[in-house]
Order: structure tokens, then sequence, then C-alpha cells
């Protein structure tokens, strides 16, 4: 009786550590640190940071485009107006002034 629980027990144990080992290796698979999911997640996350490098880069590309309409060897003389009333905080006094509706008036 005890020899037959034995051999019994050897034919259920086997399967059994396999079926084990086989649903840990498969839950890391999917849920480890790189498994499916983190996969997944890493992707996603890579298109929104290639969205927001565009939108750096057409940012970048507009900043020096103005920044080349200043440079001495081509002057663009609206930009150096445009430029100067707004550091000096002046307007000229034919300049149309149009007041935002939506900001609020500062008290």
């Amino acid at each position: 009786m005890r020899h037959e629980l034995g051999r019994k027990v050897r034919q259920v144990l086997g399967p059994l550590v396999g079926a084990a080992l086989m649903a840990y290796f498969g839950y890391h698979a999917v849920q480890g640190d790189r498994g499916l999911i983190a996969w997944w997640n890493l992707r996603f996350e890579l298109e929104r940071i290639d969205q927001q490098l565009a939108m750096v880069s057409a940012e970048q590309a507009e900043l020096e485009h103005r920044v080349s309409l200043l440079r001495p060897d081509s002057l663009d003389r609206d930009m150096l107006e445009e430029r100067a009333r707004i550091m000096l905080g002046t307007i000229d006094p034919h300049d149309l002034i149009i007041p935002d509706p939506t900001s609020t008036p500062e008290n």
C-alpha cells in the first residue's frame, strides 16, 4: 500500500511541478518588468515622446527662423521694430490696439 501511494505521488508530482513552473514563467512573461504589459506601456510612452519631440522641433524651427530675421546680414526692419517695442514697452501713435475680450482686467 505504501509503495503504491509513493508511486501515485511521483506520477502526480512531476506534472504538478511542470504546471507550476509554466504558470510562474507565463505570469512573468506577461506581468514582469520586461513582460508584454511593460513593453506595451513603453511603446505608448515612446509614441507620446515622439509627438512631443515633433512639437518641440517645430517650435525650434520657428524660433530659428525668427532669430535669422534679426541677424545683421539679413535684418528685417519689421522684426527689429517689433522686438524694440516689446523690450521698451512702447507703441506707435498709428498702431491700432484691439483689446482681448477673454482677458480679465488687472486690479
